[in-house]
């Protein structure tokens, strides 16, 4: 069975954790009515992806 050869160090340990902080969702103005979306995803607003029309949403 492997073992650390040293004990890691708090500075390391710190350094590793510190990349799985929280992140905000980066989210992009969408080209056909403007509102913020995710990117990758089909407007909800719209329902425009990649200037095409993928879904049919009811404008209340």
């Amino acid at each position: 069975m492997a073992v650390p050869k040293r004990r890691t160090s708090k500075m390391k340990q710190r350094m590793r954790r510190g990349a799985n902080r929280w992140r905000k969702p980066l989210l992009q103005t969408c080209p056909e009515c403007g509102s913020r979306a995710p990117g990758h995803i089909v407007c909800p607003s719209c329902g425009f992806y990649r200037e095409r029309q993928v879904l049919d949403v009811d404008v209340m």
